[in-house]
């Protein structure tokens, strides 16, 4: 059963929306739908983790305020000289 929704989006997405939903051949409606129904699925599924993956979980003693972002900048620096 559809209902009727009324949405205030900005014009310039509604545009931009309107234009991606032509080029793939879908409603704007239908855009829409799908893509509130994606969201909802998200949020009520649990990703599984597999034993493996639980086995290897605290493995590696790292500092607090380790910096991923730096090593992983470092490394990058590292592995291109």
């Amino acid at each position: 059963m559809d209902t009727k929704l009324t949405l205030n989006v900005d014009k310039t997405i509604i545009e931009k929306a309107k234009v991606y939903a032509k080029s793939h051949k879908v409603s704007l409606s239908h855009l829409i739908e799908s893509y509130l129904a994606a969201i909802v699925s998200k949020s009520s599924k649990r990703i599984e983790i597999t034993p493996l993956v639980e086995s290897l979980s605290g493995v590696i003693d790292l500092e607090p305020n380790f910096d991923f972002k730096e090593d992983y900048t470092n490394f990058l620096i590292e592995k291109y000289k």
